[in-house]
């Protein structure tokens, strides 16, 4: 079955990132309790674990702007995303260049969740 997978991916990019700068509790919606954050080499498992790191983290403001976001369908039905960008910290105006990989599936509904998160800083 064909599905816009660069559609959903661009979609899904969007949002997570406006609401990771907005609101980064109402990121556990798009989790599971199957799901798996590695966020610089930390791993979380489960949407309650994974909201609670993420609200955190040690600054109060935080912007992405994110350069790329490429995505493919996986074997399995699912979408994998990779994206790069930058990350302005607490209005540092030394942004911070990271990378981000997602694999989206569905949840036996149709709707889309992050089945794996992996983020790292890239330094240098």
């Amino acid at each position: 079955m064909a599905f816009d997978f660069q559609g959903i991916a661009t979609q899904f990019v969007a949002h997570y990132y406006n609401t990771f700068d907005t609101n980064r509790k109402a990121l556990a919606g798009l989790y599971r309790e199957n799901s798996m954050l590695t966020f610089e080499s930390s791993q979380s498992l489960g949407a309650a674990s994974i909201a609670e790191k993420l609200a955190g983290l040690d600054f109060q403001k935080v912007k992405h702007v994110y350069e790329t976001a490429d995505a493919q369908p996986t074997a399995t039905g699912g979408i994998v995303i990779l994206v790069t960008g930058k990350l302005a910290v607490d209005d540092e105006s030394n942004p911070l260049t990271f990378s981000q990989a997602f694999q989206l599936c569905q949840d036996p509904q149709g709707q889309w969740f992050v089945f794996n998160d992996i983020f790292k800083l890239i330094y240098g």
